[in-house]
């Protein structure tokens, strides 16, 4: 098949930027750490709303969205340690009440106003969306303010980009070795994952990230080796669990913020998935 200049060059271009962007908040602070999930937060949200909607085969009410948003984004500034204090004030002081209070009422006003007549089903996958989004949003805060006050200086960003990295590196060598050997389907999910593709991507995510890791960060070999196994096991079963949920709503993706590369949902559904587990192999390795 001929190469499409046009759809290369915006799928290219989209995912520059997006590479940009990615390395400015998580690199340059805690700050713009937080920012930036918060606004994967958000985006994933709207999409998973927008997936339970044509899955449903119904239409959730502005409010109700508007407050679960809240509702889960009080877990994320839970998860807001002693660093993110402003003049003293922390953010996972007062600001949790009011947010968590905002969203409930807001949530309650929007079923109101729906008349209660599909509360049970959006109700349920409003809570899901709390452990699927909001909660894994939160462990990623956690993992960030892991060794930020290390004698070296702020090295809270290692574990998120030894985990991103190993959900990246996983996929690309997936992809690869699947279509140079893979044979076997990994599920009817995702026809086009093998098991070759998922075992000899894994297997290269932890030698690479490893490698890397130890001698350019001098990272100990064990957690990296453990965090990028984790990533690559886990990440792989965020992916198929979106895919089910984009089959079940009869859609390619689950939105387009990224041209030519589908939206929120479709670039984070690894990590989602992939964080809570990596932050207990953290937490296990402590």
């Amino acid at each position: 098949m001929a190469l499409n200049k046009d759809v290369f060059r915006t799928r290219a271009l989209s995912a520059i930027v997006f590479v940009i962007i990615m390395l400015g908040g998580l690199l340059w602070n805690h700050w713009s750490f937080l920012l930036l999930f918060s606004i994967v937060h958000v985006g994933c949200w709207w999409e998973y709303f927008n997936l339970q909607e044509k899955i449903q085969q119904t239409t959730y009410n502005f409010l109700s969205r508007v407050g679960m948003i809240l509702v889960g984004y009080s877990f994320v500034l839970l998860a807001c340690g002693d660093a993110f204090q402003i003049k003293g004030y922390h953010l996972s002081g007062s600001t949790i009440f009011i947010t968590l209070m905002a969203g409930q009422a807001l949530f309650l006003n929007g079923l109101y106003q729906d008349r209660l007549h599909k509360s049970n089903r959006i109700m349920v996958s409003a809570f899901f969306g709390v452990f699927y989004i909001s909660l894994s949003i939160a462990l990623m805060l956690s993992l960030r303010q892991q060794n930020m006050n290390s004698f070296l200086g702020d090295f809270g960003w290692l574990y998120p980009i030894l985990l991103i990295a190993s959900i990246w590196i996983n996929d690309t060598m997936a992809y690869i070795v699947g279509s140079m050997i893979g044979k076997t389907p990994l599920s009817k999910i995702s026809p086009k994952k093998t098991w070759e593709g998922t075992i000899g991507g894994a297997l290269l995510a932890v030698v690479v990230v490893t490698g890397v890791a130890v001698l350019w960060l001098k990272a100990d070999w064990k957690i990296t080796a453990a965090i990028a196994a984790t990533a690559a096991v886990t990440g792989t079963l965020g992916d198929l669990f979106e895919s089910y949920l984009k089959r079940r709503a009869g859609v390619k993706d689950s939105g387009n913020m990224m041209p030519g590369h589908g939206g929120f949902l479709d670039r984070f559904d690894s990590l989602l998935i992939a964080t809570p587990f990596v932050w207990l192999v953290v937490k296990i390795f402590e």
